[in-house]
């Protein structure tokens, strides 16, 4: 089971976008695109702060939260792509017979048309995403979740994502964990310090890790 952003897919280029295009209306000078890359995991409230210098409790938050998701509901799926080596990751636990999901933070309005533009094979067995349980992760409840849909146990399952909410999540819940390090990492972040069970430097290294071979 995968996380979305920075895990599975590679959305960070539209995020520089819409950040960017929020930035030109105040008049703000474009964001080094690295910058916004790193924060792509923490969500629409962190992505405002960094694009505006602005604290979640300032007046006009919201509006500009808003804003910043009709700006990417515009490019959504437009420049998205999976990681390398994930079509063929796919396909290979296809024939396997291992079935896949994910669990993500992402609401569906938006992650159901950026799987519908992507149009992955085989298909998720599984997505569950944040407005689709009570609490999101680090709770494990959507990982659960997709055990329930797949058919597997906990015990029988690997979660893999980009950030320490992944891991914690999948710990809580029992599963194996890999961390993704090639995602949206903030510099001053590591890694090794989440407590995974392994590690991933890059996309391509998945195939290896899940199927230890």
């Amino acid at each position: 089971m995968f996380d979305l952003d920075g895990t599975l897919v590679d959305t960070a280029d539209e995020f520089v976008v819409v950040v960017q295009a929020l930035q030109a209306e105040h008049g703000r000078a474009p964001m080094d695109p690295q910058r916004i890359r790193a924060s792509v995991s923490n969500g629409a409230r962190a992505l405002v702060s960094l694009a505006l210098d602005m604290p979640e409790d300032a007046d006009g938050f919201e509006a500009q939260r808003l804003r910043l998701l009709e700006l990417y509901s515009q490019v959504l799926g437009t420049v998205a792509r999976p990681y390398p080596g994930i079509d063929e990751l796919l396909i290979e636990l296809q024939q396997r017979g291992i079935g896949w999901g994910i669990a993500t933070n992402k609401p569906r309005a938006y992650a159901e048309p950026l799987l519908a533009q992507l149009a992955m094979q085989p298909p998720p067995g599984s997505v569950v995403c944040s407005d689709d349980v009570t609490q999101r992760k680090p709770h494990p409840e959507s990982l659960l979740r997709n055990c329930r849909e797949l058919g597997c146990t906990a015990e029988q399952a690997i979660y893999i994502g980009d950030h320490l909410r992944d891991i914690e999540a999948g710990r809580r819940a029992g599963m194996y964990t890999i961390a993704a390090a090639y995602g949206y990492i903030e510099p001053d972040d590591d890694p090794c310090g989440w407590g995974a069970d392994a590690h991933a430097g890059s996309s391509t290294e998945l195939l290896e890790l899940i199927l230890g071979e």
